[in-house]
């Protein structure tokens, strides 16, 4: 028999080009955590899972978890692990996290996701390079498929089969970042309309400099209970209700089953919302955040995750569907094109945004009204892979 699960809140450290460690992250993180979370200190983590990509090679330093732990003061006598799964990796640590308390291994557990990115200018070929480790390394990392380019394929391929349009990559842009100006924490605080997007500078055609997330410094942390442990803590929380995942291919793009859409993507929700109860996720889910790595991943998103039919992507957003106060709010807190995407960081700052609007704990500018049923989504590698999560106000 397994137990309903709950994160009952968490924190974040500021995001940016920081002038910070990946040390000082975890602690900023690790702090800003059970700052927000009264009542639970080291002395109650029984099991800790980190999300982190790449300390390898941004930071020099493997066997992450242990150092987390000994940064915050947490003695792990129940279970540590460090999850790796290029840019779901925090969302995997809160999948592992949730599940090891569902089999009831756990009581209570801390997750935290921590990436250093911004090495200096002179690094940035290094950065570059490193990020390419995603993909299949030898033959479409070493040849230049970098992201920028691999989803400008992806943009070019859904323009020609389904006439998606570029101010149509500029709305979902504009939205994103206007509401990152919103998140006190966000790597970018300034409003944006469309016009700058689609005048800001070209990177891979057609997506634009405004188009593309940044490379980002970051940390978040959340705390996972059990139902008995979480209703002593809060009255509010976010219960998890359904997780999916699914690939179709590995690293290699030769093996991709499209270049317009991802229907892993469509698998993974359709298994999230099975558990989760949900049979028309368009009327059901309020908010959602969903893993904007360029403006056009969005787009397919909508599709895919079940909110506007194949091909009909780039007239939800045009027709302010995906605003905060249209049919479903999509990214409030300002996704990755606003807030940034510290790789390890993005899918728990995710679960924070969904667990903090049924608290009710965002700026008003930025709440969706009466959200009851939430959704976290990411994608990682050359979109091989596909991560769902439902969370809900009320467990089942």
């Amino acid at each position: 028999m397994t137990r309903n699960v709950a994160i009952v809140g968490g924190g974040q450290a500021n995001w940016g080009e920081r002038d910070a460690t990946w040390k000082d992250l975890a602690q900023e993180g690790g702090k800003a955590t059970f700052d927000a979370v009264p009542g639970v200190d080291p002395d109650d983590i029984e099991g800790l899972f980190v999300g982190a990509v790449q300390p390898e090679r941004f930071a020099n330093q493997t066997h992450v978890a242990p150092m987390v732990a000994e940064l915050l003061g947490i003695e792990v006598d129940e279970m540590i692990a460090r999850t790796e799964l290029a840019c779901a990796s925090g969302q995997a640590a809160l999948r592992y996290a949730w599940l090891a308390i569902a089999a009831g291994q756990l009581d209570v557990a801390m997750v935290l996701g921590v990436e250093k990115m911004n090495l200096g200018r002179e690094h940035m070929p290094e950065v570059q390079s490193s990020m390419a480790n995603v993909l299949d390394r030898e033959f479409d990392g070493a040849n230049g498929l970098a992201a920028p380019p691999f989803f400008a394929w992806y943009a070019q391929r859904h323009m020609h089969e389904f006439g998606t349009t570029r101010e149509q990559l500029s709305l979902v842009a504009a939205k994103n970042k206007t509401n990152a100006s919103r998140t006190d924490f966000a790597q970018f605080q300034s409003t944006v309309d469309p016009d700058e997007v689609t005048d800001s500078p070209e990177i891979a055609p057609p997506l634009h400099l405004y188009d593309c997330s940044g490379i980002t410094d970051g940390a978040a942390g959340a705390i996972l209970m059990s139902e008995a442990k979480a209703r002593e803590v809060t009255d509010t929380a976010a219960w998890i209700t359904g997780s999916g995942q699914s690939t179709m291919a590995g690293n290699s793009i030769n093996n991709l089953p499209s270049f317009s859409g991802w229907p892993q993507a469509r698998k993974a929700s359709q298994n999230a919302y099975d558990q989760a109860g949900i049979d028309d996720p368009l009327a059901e889910i309020d908010v959602a955040e969903v893993h904007d790595c360029f403006s056009i991943s969005e787009i397919i998103e909508y599709e895919e995750l079940g909110f506007a039919e194949r091909g009909e992507g780039g007239q939800f957003i045009e027709d302010g569907r995906s605003h905060l106060d249209g049919d479903v709010a999509v990214n409030p807190r300002g996704g990755l094109l606003g807030c940034g995407h510290p790789l390890g960081a993005t899918g728990v700052s995710q679960a924070l945004e969904i667990t903090q609007q049924f608290q009710g704990d965002v700026t008003n500018d930025r709440q969706v009204d009466d959200a009851t049923t939430g959704l976290i989504h990411n994608l990682s590698g050359s979109g091989s892979v596909h991560s769902v999560m439902v969370l809900d106000r009320d467990p089942q």
